[in-house]
């Protein structure tokens, strides 16, 4: 069975004073050869942001770029206009495309951020740059997936450009899920954001990931209860 671990022990990691940062693929300074990108997936950081500290207006261009507060809040500004705070149980979408400039600022002065920064690239090059920003946290039930992305033709939760689906979940103690790849050519990332499951006889706890590919149905033990990321993906960039 194809697959690839990312343990959490292995990310790379950054420590600025304002910013804790681990990385689970290559990012800024830290580089591992064997850790680039995992099919269209390119950047996941998992980022801790002192009181009102933040990054300051930086340029992107063609990449999707998708940011999930766990706890905290995040005050976002960018220069198509938009302004505005996502907190936890809300999604941040932004299409870089042709080029934008945005700033990511803990909007608490009291409390730490924690977040997560995905970073997808597109299928298309130099589209006009578009923002959104989706509260999903009526739609999440337990032991069910939480479908926070998809492609613009699917219209399930926010869009990108590219045939990913990005989902979260929420499973008890002894739950079994079952996850499925599309086939040939597409990949799961699945990422324990808390508690601890078994899958394809590997042990994964907290912030430990595994990439799979060429499968079809994957059961997922979970030993505790657990909080899951799931990126359903082509594995051809």
């Amino acid at each position: 069975m194809p697959f690839k671990l990312y343990p959490e022990t292995a990310r790379g990691k950054a420590d600025h004073g304002w910013l804790n940062a681990r990385h689970t693929f290559s990012f800024s300074s830290w580089h591992d050869p064997e850790k680039i990108h995992f099919g269209v997936l390119r950047v996941l950081n998992d980022d801790r942001i002192a009181a009102g500290m933040g990054f300051g207006m930086h340029p992107h261009d063609n990449m999707e770029i998708i940011t999930i507060p766990l706890s905290g809040s995040v005050r976002h500004r960018d220069s198509m206009g938009n302004e505005g705070t996502i907190g936890s149980g809300e999604i941040q979408v932004m299409s870089a495309g042709s080029g934008v400039t945005h700033s990511e600022f803990n909007a608490s002065r009291t409390d730490e951020l924690s977040l997560f920064q995905i970073w997808i690239f597109p299928d298309t090059k130099n589209v006009a740059p578009r923002y959104d920003q989706w509260d999903y946290s009526s739609k999440e039930k337990n032991n069910i997936w939480t479908t926070l992305v998809s492609p613009q033709s699917v219209g399930e939760g926010s869009w990108i450009h590219q045939d990913v689906y990005l989902k979260t979940g929420r499973f008890d103690t002894a739950e079994t899920v079952h996850i499925h790849t599309r086939g040939k050519g597409y990949g799961l990332f699945l990422m324990v954001i808390e508690g601890e499951i078994n899958i394809l006889d590997q042990s994964l706890g907290a912030r430990d990931a595994m990439g799979i590919w060429d499968e079809d149905s994957i059961p997922i033990q979970c030993t505790k209860a657990s909080r899951l990321l799931l990126i359903d993906l082509p594995m051809n960039t």
